[in-house]
């Protein structure tokens, strides 16, 4: 992985130097498909999975329809079962004790409303709460603040009814007055979260009812308002913040951790210490108002180190107690540390290949037939055994794993590993073998540059391979090392004519952010200029169908019609790694959340 990049990349995003969508495009421009990435690519909280190109849904609604589009959520009380059904959870063996884990960055705030990193969504999400939380069970909103929530019969008006015991950690209760304050800072003119344009563009008002009864109103009908406006806005005490601009939180000693009394949250842990580039540490509430996520440790703490070398070294030599692992560190450190125990578990996150369909630049990927060759001309399976080391499997369709809208058996176009069907296509398509074997048409070879970040090691290994893949059926492809922000410019002004690139979604399934006609950078990441008016209809179809069972249709119906198409190279879909020390119990990591255990972990005695 490349960390001088990417350490880059959130310095630049903390700076200001970078918007939001500038950020993500660039991550994802750096190819790397592990989770550690992709969890950078979108505000995070410590029950969050995956970040991704569109706002990360939260945990499973088991919603109760009652009438046209009205619902009841699950309660608290369901959520907790749903997770003790699922999870072996153990019953703690010990209290107390301390759980340290290791990053390569360091936190950029304590403020939630600003934490635009995978780190700083991590602590602050242990700090503070949502009215709406990542479920573990199957990534979609779950109560948080709000013990349940409900949809109006036309809709458009989402009540939520908070805990009546929630409480800050300086005493005071939580009301509906802090959830409008913190919506209404997370909208202020000049404020700096990131958040801002995602719940600006669905939430017309929010208002409260009573001291414990919130209305957020959207403007239209949304499939995942939820997850744009309850599951992104963190909540914060208005009797520590009001008196601030938001404008001015950056700095604030509430933000910085220079004042600990100012970070006041309602969450399960309390602000100890940061110490920048060092580590920060949070400690177990003694009374947590929701005693389900009562913690059994006494500390929790994130070190930093300066490369992926040396927080692996630091969990080989027990330093660390858990770890993310890239699969090219995997088997040496099973290996060197056999009584560890490890889990590899699907995620969001893909890597593709984008053909250039702007005429203008290049002709050579206009004609759907090539687009399907390319991918026909490829073994996904040995890509996915030999080069991700098995920490992958082939693609089908454009929904990864862990989408709601993921049926590998309705997909119409499995692209099988079948040289002579891509040769077949390439010729029906007029291409024909010239000097060299490379095929040409109308006096053009067939001859292309894929651009992709230098320094990547993971490119190394698959461009060779692709490269004689696509050879064998006749296509020539020049693999280019490019600097950094030179492959940046490239794929926003679309001036190249093939890149290597990776992503993450969340799992919610909506994916026109890629695809769409009007999604061009800047708008959004569909720097292959596809187009196709029928999809974007799709995609506006599924995002205002509120009944699940017709949104997941609309959304495989979608995916199907990109997937025909080739409109770019989906080839794998990657898995996460993470190790844990033989002294943690109830480690249960997970595509949608690698830290929803942690209240439940408990560490052996010394």
């Amino acid at each position: 992985m490349d960390h001088d990049h990417i350490d880059t990349l959130v310095t630049q995003l903390r700076g200001g130097q970078l918007d939001r969508r500038q950020f993500l495009s660039r991550v994802a421009a750096l190819g790397i498909p592990a989770g550690v990435a992709t969890s950078l690519m979108h505000p995070v909280h410590a029950q969050e999975a995956s970040p991704a190109g569109s706002p990360s849904p939260m945990a499973s609604p088991q919603v109760r329809v009652t009438s046209g589009h009205a619902l009841t959520s699950m309660t608290r009380d369901e959520s907790w079962q749903a997770i003790r059904q699922a999870f072996p959870l153990e019953s703690p063996g010990r209290q107390g004790g301390s759980i340290i884990t290791g990053a390569t960055s360091d936190i950029s705030t304590l403020n939630p409303i600003l934490a635009g990193d995978a780190l700083s969504g991590l602590i602050t999400g242990f700090l503070f709460d949502w009215l709406v939380t990542i479920g573990p069970v199957d990534g979609l909103p779950a109560p948080g603040l709000a013990d349940f929530w409900e949809r109006s019969d036309d809709g458009l008006v989402y009540t939520f009814h908070l805990n009546p015991k929630a409480t800050w950690h300086d005493g005071r209760p939580v009301t509906a007055a802090d959830v409008v304050f913190s919506f209404q800072a997370a909208l202020a003119e000049g404020n700096l979260s990131q958040i801002t344009s995602t719940v600006a563009d669905v939430l017309a008002e929010v208002r409260a009812v009573d001291d414990h009864t919130v209305e957020l109103v959207a403007k239209d009908l949304f499939a995942t308002f939820v997850e744009s406006t309850a599951a992104l806005v963190a909540i914060v005490p208005k009797h520590i913040w009001q008196s601030v601009p938001p404008a001015n939180w950056g700095n604030d000693s509430g933000s910085t951790g220079q004042d600990p009394r100012r970070v006041i949250g309602s969450g399960p842990f309390t602000f100890r210490e940061w110490v920048p580039e060092d580590h920060v540490t949070i400690v177990k509430r003694l009374e947590h108002w929701d005693h389900n996520a009562q913690p059994v440790i006494d500390e929790f703490t994130v070190r930093v180190f300066p490369d992926a070398s040396a927080r692996i070294q630091a969990f080989e030599t027990a330093e660390i107690d858990f770890v993310g692992v890239e699969p090219t560190f995997a088997e040496a450190l099973r290996q060197s540390r056999p009584d560890a125990v490890f889990a590899a578990y699907d995620t969001t996150n893909f890597s593709y290949y984008i053909p250039m369909q702007d005429p203008d630049q290049t002709e050579l990927f206009v004609d759907i037939p090539v687009r399907q060759a390319l991918m026909f001309a490829l073994d996904r399976q040995a890509i996915a055994d030999s080069i991700y080391l098995g920490y992958a499997i082939p693609a089908n369709g454009t929904q990864p794993v862990l989408s709601v809208a993921y049926r590998p058996e309705q997909i119409t176009t499995v692209y099988t590993y079948d040289p002579e069907r891509a040769r077949q296509l390439l010729d029906g398509a007029g291409w024909t073998v010239g000097d060299a074997g490379i095929r040409q048409r109308n006096g053009v070879r067939f001859s292309f540059a894929c651009l992709h970040a230098q320094g990547v090691a993971f490119f190394e290994q698959l461009l060779p391979y692709m490269q004689q893949a696509w050879r064998d059926v006749g296509l020539e492809m020049i693999p280019r090392a490019v600097p950094f922000p030179t492959l940046l410019d490239a794929l926003d002004a679309g001036d190249f004519e093939m890149a290597l690139l990776g992503f993450g979604w969340g799992v919610d399934g909506g994916q026109g952010i890629m695809y769409r006609c009007n999604a061009v950078p800047p708008a959004g990441y569909n720097t292959m200029r596809y187009c196709n008016p029928h999809y974007d209809a799709l995609d506006d179809a599924q995002a205002r169908e509120l009944d699940e069972a017709r949104r997941v249709a609309l959304l495989v119906e979608a995916s199907n019609l990109i997937n025909d198409e080739a409109a770019n190279g989906v080839y794998t879909f990657q898995k996460a790694i993470a190790g844990a020390q033989p002294r943690l119990h109830n480690f249960l990591p997970n595509g949608y959340s690698d830290t929803w255990w942690l209240p439940f972990a408990w560490v052996d005695g010394s």
